[in-house]
């Protein structure tokens, strides 16, 4: 996987989104209009669990 930010595709246009890329076996987390503002980072295990349990 590449390194590049990516907004959700269901991201609404009010500009109140999140961004995530992945670098290396890290998932990195940062609001889209604060793109110099804080970053969380997760593991990788850690992420794909939290998003197993958005979609149920």
């Amino acid at each position: 996987m590449d390194s590049q930010w990516r907004k959700s595709t269901r991201s609404g246009s009010n500009g109140a989104c999140v961004e995530a890329r992945y670098v290396g076996r890290i998932v990195e987390v940062r609001d889209s209009k604060d793109q110099m503002g804080p970053t969380l980072r997760f593991g990788a295990g850690t992420w794909s669990a939290f998003l197993l349990n958005l979609r149920r």
